[in-house]
């Protein structure tokens, strides 16, 4: 006799017995109570049980344990790379402990957490911001400094971490941070990618190019692999409904294993170290081995290459019909894992699934996770037994929605065909939900077919498209916009009809914020020092009560403190021009106004008004004598932006912007008083160096496109103030500093809609409507910035038809930019509008949001680490 196994089972994963619970642990006790010592002698583990490092002798031992140890190197083959690695895994080190004593917490005091699922957390680099966190700069720089280091080369090693993109990823990650520095019991969800977004290159043409961001080359320090905690995933096959019970059957298709990755999250000044928990895809049954012997290599590796797909890269283009099933994979996949892995928590308090409201509460960051609704039904009807009416009872207490745009072209919307072939359970309940939802609208207003239709989480069309702004909508308990402005179009535009159903008080506003840890402490530590010494409070008080900035306001009439201030400015702008001369070559201005507008590039916030307005510059400084020129305010134009691999249009901007500064920064009449550059690649790192720099950013959309904006925030914080249009959180950024204080032009957003009629159906030509602007459209058309034909597309989005209203705002924008000219050139009046700026910031922190959320929305509660 002899063990046998069933062929079909070899190269699947193993069922994992749970010994232990995987993110917290409990000891057995005995009959009085008392803890029993699980394994081994208790003594020795006791004594041997290590804690933090937080002197230089055991910061320098550990760092150099790793170097031996951890990366088999010694003092004689140790170079910068090694010595942050070694540097970065003794603070990780750090981190774990804590993290595991926040885990065993929470075990023990089973408190509600909130789950934040967002498919960006763009995190930018994370040595630093541990050591702030964990109150151990100086002791860190100090012995690296001893091993024969510089700790700024050190930490300048550390690549970004491909997880994000723009504003939304960014978001997520400044809310992880305010969480654990608020004692909140929170963890976020995402998708660990191979490969981030893309890099981005810039051809001789100025073309943009995209290249594979390989991040994760090299070993990644702060992430731990949790190779226990999988979960399947299926995709494909068919599903049977089981009599009138509600429940199916799911079965066949593709089975992929999600595997989980840690990172934690350290908070400021205090234990808590909360988690993000990533997933990276793999096969479940991986090599092929028979295929292989057969020959057939390409069949051998075929599910693996599939599998690994779904995490290799953030926001594939979906312009292709296999672009776009991979798109929903990855949303599938990663609300599928995470649901499994929230559930999996929450089974271990031994509750009935009917509270899970009670512990659980999961924050929808956009529509990405939205497919978890359907997801959280599915597992109650089909493997719960839950009835019908208590599962979407249930899912609705659980969830929580925040919308980021009002742009119905950005609602994300999912071809009928293509949910019913990957997901088939899903859209069976989404048709179901729908038929229950409509049936409810029906009762309230017999009759209104059109309202039936507007409602409906079914768009007509061929295809017809699954809405999912509505079904995150009707299947959450709250839902919220990101500024006040835009939380008022959202219940008066896209969900009208949900508020007149539903009632106003399901929709909100959390306005959104930054962490003034990294957007203030890390990326500018001169000024930090100075706001330290001039308010006399103690750093670690004011950088977690934000409001505590308002005592600088006596200060801006304080000229030893303006003298200060400037001072902090002026070497921001020698730190950035330095990084410009170091990485791109160039030689910058440094006596010149910075400006800067630094976001994801996209038609709404238009980098094209900007680009324009600097061409418009420039003509005028050529007619100009030298005399008059010696009168201008010299300014340097900064652009940072990434598009869309597929945005046609939003590469020709950038194309546009390279070739304008090529022919703008090389003549000789001009140079000295106007300068622009395209800082390739840009990337929460380089933004941590440009912002302190800036003396003026622009946030210029279209009046009621953009939600809200954060890096607007960013920029005041530093003291940079603000040119834009009355759009986003630009309008609470005004109430809060003063509209002195700010530069507003442009229309407002109850004229757009008129004004977009009027382009349609009464269109004036350019000539007539804005002669200047048609001037500098022409000189780019005759080829003054290089082929003038190449950019005709992008022009022609300004003759014909100009959707985002360049041609109605450039005289205001012009206007605008001549009244911050004018109040640059008073210098002393410019700082105190400065210093004013960052200290009315304090409604801008991400602590004031997370707290908001935890209050009005998820009903969590702080949960100190004792």
């Amino acid at each position: 006799m002899t063990s046998t196994i069933d062929p079909k089972s070899i190269g699947k994963a193993r069922q994992r017995r749970h010994v232990r619970t995987l993110t917290g642990y409990l000891p057995e006790t005995d009959e009085y109570g008392k803890e029993k010592w699980p394994r081994g002698d208790e003594t020795t583990w006791k004594e041997n049980l290590r804690g933090l490092d937080k002197d230089v002798p055991s910061i320098s031992k550990s760092i150099i344990s790793h170097v031996q140890t951890s990366l088999a190197r010694q003092a004689y083959n140790l170079d910068d790379f090694g010595a942050y690695q070694a540097a970065a895994l003794s603070a990780r080190d750090n981190l774990i402990l804590n993290w595991n004593e926040t885990q065993l917490s929470y075990t023990k005091k089973a408190p509600k957490r909130a789950y934040y699922l967002s498919l960006e957390f763009l995190m930018g680099r994370t040595f630093d911001n541990a050591l702030l966190n964990l109150g151990l700069k100086e002791q860190y720089t100090t012995a690296i400094d001893k091993i024969g280091f510089n700790i700024e080369n050190v930490l300048d090693q550390e690549r970004d971490a491909g997880l994000g993109n723009g504003g939304l990823g960014r978001l997520a990650a400044c809310y992880l941070d305010s969480s654990a520095s608020q004692e909140l019991p929170l963890w976020g969800y995402g998708l660990r990618y191979q490969y981030g977004i893309f890099q981005q290159l810039i051809n001789p043409d100025g073309q943009q190019l995209e290249a594979p961001d390989p991040w994760l080359n090299h070993q990644n320090p702060w992430e731990l692999p949790r190779l226990d905690v999988t979960y399947d995933v299926r995709f494909y096959g068919y599903a049977e409904r089981v009599g009138d019970s509600g429940k199916a059957v799911w079965s066949g298709g593709q089975e992929v294993l999600a595997v989980a990755y840690d990172c934690p999250i350290p908070g400021y000044h205090t234990k808590t170290t909360n988690n993000l928990r990533l997933w990276e895809s793999r096969p479940k049954r991986g090599f092929d081995l028979n295929s292989f012997n057969a020959g057939d290599y390409e069949k051998a590796v075929e599910s693996s290459n599939s599998a690994a797909a779904i995490t290799s890269v953030l926001y594939p283009n979906d312009h292709t019909t296999f672009g776009k099933e991979l798109r929903l994979k990855q949303q599938y996949f990663w609300t599928a894992a995470s649901l499994a892995d929230i559930l999996r928590r929450f089974k271990n308090l031994g509750k009935p699934i009917t509270v899970l409201p009670d512990y659980v509460a999961i924050q929808l960051n956009d529509t990405h996770p939205t497919l978890v609704i359907p997801e959280l039904m599915r597992v109650l009807i089909d493997e719960e037994d839950v009835s019908w009416n208590q599962a979407w009872d249930i899912t609705r207490n659980v969830c929580f929605y925040t919308n980021h745009t009002v742009l119905p072209e950005a609602l994300e919307k999912w071809p009928v065909p293509l949910m019913e072939h990957l997901l088939p359970r899903h859209m069976q309940i989404i048709y179901d939900i729908n038929l229950f939802f409509l049936q409810a609208v029906e009762k309230k207003f017999p009759g209104d077919r059109d309202r039936l239709a507007r409602m409906s989480l079914i768009e007509e069309g061929f295809p017809k498209q699954v809405r999912m702004a509505f079904l995150a909508s009707i299947g959450s308990r709250r839902v919220n916009g990101v500024a006040e402005l835009h939380s008022d179009l959202v219940k008066t535009t896209i969900l009208k009809d949900f508020v007149e159903f539903e009632g106003p008080s399901k929709f909100g506003n959390v306005t959104n914020g930054i962490t003034p840890r990294r957007w203030l402490d890390q990326c500018n530590p001169e000024l930090s020092d100075l706001i330290t010494k001039s308010l006399q409070i103690d750093r670690s008080v004011w950088l977690k009560d934000l409001d505590k900035l308002e005592g600088l306001l006596p200060l801006a009439e304080d000229a030893a403190f303006r003298g200060e201030w400037a001072a902090v400015k002026q070497r921001n702008k020698e730190r950035w021009a330095h990084w410009v001369q170091t990485h791109l070559g160039l030689t910058v201005n440094t006596n010149a106004m910075f400006d800067v507008q630094i976001k994801r590039l996209h038609e709404y916030k238009r980098q094209t008004l900007n680009i324009l307005g600097v061409v418009y510059r420039y003509l005028k400084l050529k007619n100009m004598t030298p005399a008059e020129r010696q009168k201008v305010n010299p300014r340097v134009v900064f652009f940072g932006a990434k598009a869309a691999p597929g945005y046609y249009i939003a590469k020709l901007t950038i194309r546009l912007i390279v070739n304008v500064a090529r022919i703008i920064n090389s003549d000789p009449d001009t140079k000295d008083y106007l300068e622009c550059y395209f800082i390739p690649d840009y990337c929460v790192s380089i933004a941590e160096v440009l912002i302190p720099s800036s003396d003026i950013s622009q946030h210029i959309s279209t009046a009621g496109t953009e939600a809200s904006g954060t890096s607007n925030m960013k920029f005041c914080l530093n003291g940079g103030l603000l040119l834009g249009t009355v759009d986003g959180a630009n309008i609470e950024i005004a109430e809060a500093v003063g509209e002195s204080n700010v530069f507003f032009f442009g229309h407002l957003t109850p004229d757009v809609e008129d004004l977009r009629y009027q382009h349609v159906y009464h269109p004036v030509p350019v000539e007539e409507k804005c002669p200047a602007l048609a001037e500098v459209l022409n000189i780019i058309s005759s080829g003054r910035f290089g082929d003038g034909s190449v950019y005709e597309p992008l022009l022609n989005t300004v003759r014909q038809g100009d959707y985002y209203l360049i041609t109605e705002d450039f005289d205001s924008y012009i206007a605008a930019l001549d009244m911050v000219d004018e109040a640059y050139m008073d210098k002393e009046e410019w700082i105190k509008k400065s210093i004013r700026t960052t200290a009315k910031m304090g409604k801008f922190s991400s602590d004031r949001a997370v707290m908001q959320y935890a209050e009005e929305m998820w009903n969590i509660e702080k949960t100190p680490v004792d």
